[in-house]
């Protein structure tokens, strides 16, 4: 069958899907209207600041903004926050204390906060386990959910802090319904009281009618260059949740004593504002690349997650490819069919912050922005690659087709 053939019957099977992707942009579009309303939003709050930025109302208005929008008392929005893996640092710092343990619910974490908990076999220098913090975690069951027994046993009077990852990562898992969190939240706040629960929602923002923290999470952790940046937001991360627990981070964020009241940005909000306008949007179009890459890739025989009828909580498609050289060209395919250094071909490199090679297809206008389409993975058996984003769903279309044009060639 040829290519183009192939996808239009792809297409032709997913148009229950795309109109389900669709009424949930429609409704997170909604909600934020309604918060851009209530806060009165205008030419004003996009004005940036210089110094200390004391009263800077663009930042008071965003944050004030995240909130409304996730359901959670408070937030920090900054685009002096690097990257989500910063801000994953920061909250768990700021929520943690020297003697403690953190509890992982979900298993091993993304590779980059490995070693910001200080769990590869090289402990870092900064990381929490140099700070005198401990690290358990609870792997999921084997049907792929949080077992609540075994994250109720973990927790003994030593730990003031359980983290959760929404997303995969790089592991083959479904990831994580918001409901999911809502009998994990329940049970630690009924038997645990004073246990933070985090939950790491990067990848996931909107993909889904509710959000862990509209489920008891005590805090949620983002990037701005993900899904909340809806492809506009040259930077930054947030972290949406109650008072008690952001006031504790927002003394890792700036000071001690300063907290919120203080954070500058010359260039102003309007991409931000702008781009949590267009996230619902931005996410849709991610979202229908992914469910084309799942319908097709299982077409041709190879082993995907989410298959494509399965529900998605985040943006990102696994793809089983089992050889690396498969890998390789899949990403160099994507990248071929980039905006931005299409002439580059892409070949596996030490990656700062992962313990294996990493080959990473990123052609994107914000340098790894994953709202945009890229394709990556670990040079590690059975070589999966995990492609996320897309700001338009044709362009996500017509990668894919280069992708499988690319991997025909070899």
């Amino acid at each position: 069958m040829m290519i183009e053939e192939l996808i239009r019957e792809a297409e032709q099977q997913l148009m229950e899907q795309f109109r389900n992707i669709e009424e949930t942009e429609a409704y997170w579009t909604q909600r934020i209207l309604a918060a851009y309303r209530q806060y009165e939003i205008s030419y004003r709050h996009f004005s940036g600041t210089t110094g200390y930025g004391n009263g800077d109302i663009g930042r008071e208005a965003l944050e004030n903004v995240f909130a409304d929008v996730f359901g959670t008392e408070t937030a920090i929005v900054r685009p002096s926050i690097a990257s989500g893996t910063a801000a994953l640092a920061m909250a768990v710092f700021g929520l943690s204390k020297p003697g403690e343990t953190i509890v992982s619910a979900t298993g091993r974490p993304y590779d980059t906060m490995e070693e910001v908990l200080g769990i590869t076999q090289e402990h870092i220098t900064g990381s929490l386990h140099e700070y005198g913090v401990g690290y358990r975690q609870v792997d999921l069951s084997e049907d792929g959910h949080i077992d609540l027994n075994a994250v109720d046993a973990s927790i003994d009077e030593n730990v003031h802090l359980v983290i959760a990852q929404r997303s995969r990562g790089y592991s083959w898992r479904s990831s994580i319904m918001p409901e999911e969190f809502g009998p994990l939240a329940e049970m630690i706040h009924a038997k645990h009281p004073g246990v933070v629960l985090m939950v790491d929602n990067c990848y996931g923002e909107f993909v889904t009618d509710t959000e862990p923290s509209m489920h008891g999470a005590d805090v949620c952790v983002g990037s701005l260059i993900k899904n909340p940046g809806g492809g506009l937001a040259p930077t930054g991360g947030y972290m949406v949740g109650t008072r008690e627990a952001i006031e504790r981070i927002a003394a890792r964020v700036t000071a001690p004593g300063i907290g919120l009241e203080v954070g500058s940005y010359v260039p102003g909000y309007q991409s931000f504002f702008q781009g949590l306008f267009m996230a619902p949007h931005t996410v849709a179009q991610a979202l229908k690349t992914a469910c084309l890459a799942s319908r097709i890739f299982t077409s041709l025989g190879f082993a995907t997650s989410p298959a494509p009828e399965e529900n998605r909580s985040d943006i990102i498609q696994a793809i089983r490819l089992e050889t690396p050289e498969q890998l390789i060209r899949f990403c160099q395919g994507i990248q071929m069919a980039s905006p931005i250094d299409s002439m580059a071909m892409p070949e596996p490199w030490d990656m700062p912050g992962y313990t294996d090679q990493v080959i990473m297809a990123a052609g994107t206008f914000v340098a790894g922005a994953s709202i945009e389409l890229s394709a990556d993975g670990p040079m590690r058996p059975p070589y999966i690659a995990y492609l996320q984003g897309s700001l338009t769903y044709i362009h996500g279309r017509i990668a894919l087709q280069e992708a499988l044009k690319h991997m025909q060639k070899h």
